[in-house]
């Protein structure tokens, strides 16, 4: 039996990252929805139910951390998959792996895209980062929460001023209303964690170029909204450069250290491509980064040194098709087989190897 926990943003996408490949390859399979969102891994149950799944293929099974406790440690359960924080998935890994389980966690993320400005095409490269960083209300694994513009100071701030004006376009409301751009956060927590990180960035010298906090939607005057935010990390007109020294400012800022999951966006201007290269790799995440550019030598260049599993060039979240394998590594991953793809079917299958002779007989060599 296989067993996989599933979070709350894409409550359906997830498990069917995981469960077909483990019902195909002959497992049966338990699902923990997030109880923040329990109800689309039921709708899936149900359907598969409907279409003559047999009984007990498919266990939907709802609870907290008893809950998880009680799985993870539980003889029946061989496999563990896991998508969500790092808090979380540390501790899943942790235990799991110490009860024998295999265990695949994909966990936090600070995806970083880099913009050659001299050679990017602007308006396309401003619409996609606006695109990927405000989508789902950041609330994705493979957001784009860090740009990073190489290049002329004084360009940068004409780009950074027409991707707040972009920015200012998107419509934030219910997200079933049609033209809406921009849902709530989760939760009041989630909100109030995103608007401390915010007030926090500024305190620490951050300039707040688009400051979503205190947006009000009519009709859910109390909902859990943030409208985007973008939060430039250079000081006095400095580059930041790779030997910044990562214990001061600006690195240190908490808008650039902590995986927000909200609709913010960390803007850094750098000199030159090696600076963000080395910055980006320096970060501790590993899920996805991009780069912005109409130069084949700076793409190769970027594509082999980057650090990062999933690599976009001209593309922001560069997330892979199914038949090959979601391959987020470094602090956004635990575990050594990747989701889905070749490594899905790799991770729900167990290696065997069978010696036979057929030569063999009673009495003989």
């Amino acid at each position: 039996t296989k067993m996989q926990t599933a979070p709350f943003n894409f409550p359906a996408m997830i498990p069917l990252w995981m469960f077909p490949l483990a019902l195909a390859t002959g497992n049966t399979y338990v699902l923990k929805p997030t109880e923040k969102a329990p109800s689309a891994s039921l709708l899936l149950a149900k359907h598969l139910h409907d279409l003559g799944l047999p009984p007990g293929v498919l266990n939907i099974i709802q609870g907290a951390k008893p809950t998880v406790d009680g799985i993870v440690t539980h003889p029946g359960i061989r496999a563990i998959s896991f998508v969500g924080s790092n808090q979380a998935g540390e501790y899943i890994h942790d235990v799991g792996s110490r009860h024998g389980k295999r265990v695949q966690a994909n966990l936090g993320a600070k995806n970083h895209a880099t913009v050659m400005m001299n050679d990017a095409d602007r308006d396309s490269t401003v619409k996609a980062v606006v695109g990927a960083a405000f989508g789902a209300a950041g609330q994705r694994c493979m957001a784009l929460s860090v740009l990073i513009l190489v290049g002329d100071l004084e360009e940068s701030q004409s780009w950074m001023e027409q991707l707040v004006e972009e920015a200012m376009k998107l419509k934030v409301g219910n997200g079933f209303v049609e033209g809406v751009d921009v849902g709530p956060l989760i939760s009041k927590d989630a909100k109030t964690r995103a608007e401390s990180i915010i007030q926090q960035s500024i305190d620490q010298g951050a300039t707040c170029m688009l400051d979503g906090r205190g947006v009000v939607v009519k009709g859910y005057e109390t909902g859990n909204f943030l409208a985007p935010t973008v939060i430039s990390l250079n000081q006095q007109q400095q580059y930041i450069t790779h030997s910044t020294d990562s214990n001061a400012k600006p690195l240190s800022n908490p808008a650039y250290t902590e995986e927000i999951f909200a609709p913010v966006l960390t803007i850094l201007t750098v000199p030159t491509l090696e600076d963000a290269i080395s910055i980006t790799n320096d970060n501790p995440y590993g899920n996805g980064c991009a780069i912005f550019t109409s130069s084949g030598g700076a793409a190769r260049k970027f594509q082999y040194e980057i650090q990062a599993g999933q690599v976009g060039i001209n593309v922001p979240i560069p997330v892979p098709l199914p038949f090959f394998s979601f391959t987020g590594n470094k602090g956004s991953i635990r575990g050594d087989v990747n989701f889905y793809g070749q490594s899905g079917v790799q991770f729900f299958t167990q290696l065997k190897t069978v010696t036979s002779n057929w030569q063999y007989r009673k009495g003989g060599d």
